[in-house]
């Protein structure tokens, strides 16, 4: 049973998705739920199927009193290491909410503090806070949807299946084409560092 709030009646959750990905943007989406908002699916983004996930999705957008999604890039994780990228990411979506909350509930156990606003870390916040819940399953429907589109550039890699994660298919197509734009060069493509034509 997900519970309604931590501290405020205006808290903002915010999560990400494809923080362990090998290409595309890590997404970070932040929410406020109006009072007493409940919805029987409504869980972490990963406990649920794609078809419920985008079943949920318009109906948060449309009664949040406030969302933002934001996406950083491969280019500014490989700059800024994908840990940094992540509460980058998470900061801009906070940023661009309409209305500043009066305290965040973060995903995770770590997270660069938000300028005035008190945060709280809760681990494995998405099974445990509505507002973390929405945030996990925005994040992860904006970047699905980003990177079904990028799919259509290089199908080889099938990124519409696999989303850029580390699977054998998807290490399989870099080993057979190489790195394209979309992957992050500062990561470990292949565990056997083989040196790729970029």
């Amino acid at each position: 049973m997900l519970k309604e709030r931590y501290k405020y009646l205006d808290e903002a959750g915010t999560d990400e998705a494809g923080r362990g990905c090998l290409a595309g943007p890590v997404t970070a989406a932040a929410i406020i739920l109006p009072q007493n908002f409940g919805h029987q699916l409504l869980n972490d983004s990963k406990q649920l199927s794609e078809n419920k996930r985008d079943l949920l999705r318009p109906i948060l957008e449309k009664e949040a009193v406030s969302f933002s999604v934001c996406h950083v890039f491969q280019e500014e994780i490989d700059q800024v290491n994908i840990l940094n990228a992540s509460f980058l990411a998470m900061h801009r979506a906070l940023d661009t909410l309409e209305q500043n909350p009066s305290f965040i509930l973060v995903d995770g156990n770590r997270f660069k503090p938000y300028p005035s606003i008190e945060h709280k870390c809760i681990i494995k916040g998405d099974g445990k806070y509505r507002s973390i819940a929405a945030a996990s399953i925005l994040a992860k429907t904006y970047r699905d949807e980003y990177m079904a589109t990028i799919h259509q550039e290089f199908p080889m890699y099938n990124w519409i299946k696999n989303k850029g994660y580390p699977t054998k298919e998807h290490r399989e197509a870099i080993r057979k084409y190489g790195l394209t734009k979309y992957h992050r060069k500062s990561f470990r493509q292949l565990p056997e560092q083989l040196t790729l034509d970029i």
